[in-house]
């Protein structure tokens, strides 16, 4: 099952992303085509219970599915939309229609759902919303006055987008102010049990780990196959110690990272345990900086011309380590997280990965 997934898909990549695709995404266009077949594919719905219209995959395929779509580059919120749709079956909503993003995607952001006997409100700002409004919907997770939480399907048409702008990858980032939306309540949900203190943090950063796991074996495969390829004073930069010492340590680097990512599957759903997801956030990050370093390092100045694809990985890599909390947030967080247990307990916080997942 998980090999004809992953064959399918990237055959479908392959089949409808080039240059020029990637081009006009980066000019700020919207790739229908692509987006119409992955919706003809069923990959949106790739984490969705096939008791509710999806193909309910495994968290090791459906993170194998999110690395392939950054490695291709993919240039759509499908990793957003794939975890969207999840959370909201999973608190008992039907599937959404077309393409879904996540806020808020930063821990100081709040938004609050008030209601009373005309109906219920929103009120705040998210930052950074990735395709904040490219995307049809927004899954919102907002907090009442008494704290309790619920997610929340929002039409991007209702809201008002502050601040537009774009990551280093070209990506649209979006504030999205949500003052004033008034939702039916078909569009309110109580947030499922595995949303907990940390809210959608959790899961947007696992995201962006598989993401920059897929992210970094493309850059590899580019500085593996260019220095086999380019030969100098008679011979194949791949035969130089120092080329190869480069390669080495991009390898080791990538190796970590691919096993910090890993562990994020052992759990039932991909971001339950923040635990692992902070420290994969902090190791895939500090990974995809050394390997984008090296793989440029390699590549030499062929590496930062437009013509090479190299830089359509890399500029992801730059963007994802900073999104959904960068490595001190989560360093912080895995601090505060083993010293709460105190010494007597950290073997079992290391053991017992249940016992944290949606820890504060």
């Amino acid at each position: 099952m998980s090999a004809i997934v992953l064959e399918q898909a990237d055959r479908l990549f392959a089949q409808h992303i080039d240059k020029k695709v990637l081009s006009a995404a980066d000019a700020g266009q919207w790739p229908d085509a692509l987006w119409s077949a992955v919706e003809d594919a069923g990959l949106p719905l790739a984490l969705v219970p096939e008791m509710n219209g999806g193909a309910g995959l495994a968290p090791d395929v459906a993170a194998n599915l999110i690395r392939r779509c950054a490695f291709h580059s993919v240039p759509l919120p499908l990793a957003e939309t794939m975890i969207a749709n999840a959370l909201w079956a999973y608190a008992g909503g039907e599937v959404i229609a077309g393409a879904v993003t996540l806020a808020p995607v930063n821990p100081q952001d709040r938004i609050t759902l008030t209601s009373n006997a005309t109906g219920s409100t929103l009120q705040g700002i998210a930052r950074h919303v990735a395709w904040g409004k490219q995307a049809p919907s927004v899954l919102v997770l907002a907090r009442d006055a008494n704290g309790k939480a619920f997610l929340c399907r929002v039409p991007s048409g209702k809201t008002r987008s502050n601040k537009t702008r774009r990551n280093v990858a070209y990506e649209p980032r979006e504030d999205v102010d949500f003052g004033g939306v008034r939702l039916a309540a078909s569009d309110i949900l109580p947030a499922p049990a595995c949303l907990g203190a940390d809210g959608l943090m959790p899961f947007g950063a696992a995201i962006r780990v598989q993401q920059m796991i897929g992210g970094m074996e493309r850059c590899m495969e580019y500085a593996l196959s260019y220095s086999n390829e380019r030969v100098q004073f008679g011979r194949p930069i791949a035969k130089f110690q120092a080329i190869q010492h480069m390669l080495a340590i991009a390898a080791g680097q990538f190796a970590a990272a691919s096993a910090a990512g890993d562990a994020l599957t052992e759990s039932p759903r991909l971001g339950d345990d923040t635990l692992a997801v902070a420290i994969a956030k902090s190791r895939c990050g500090e990974s995809a900086g050394q390997v984008a370093a090296l793989c440029h390092q390699v590549h030499g100045a062929m590496g930062f011309t437009q013509e090479h694809p190299l830089h359509y990985a890399t500029r992801r890599l730059w963007s994802w380590r900073d999104e959904w909390g960068a490595e001190p947030w989560w360093q912080e967080k895995t601090g505060r997280m083993i010293c709460q247990q105190g010494g007597e307990g950290f073997w079992s916080l290391l053991v017992d990965r249940p016992a944290v997942a949606g820890a504060a």
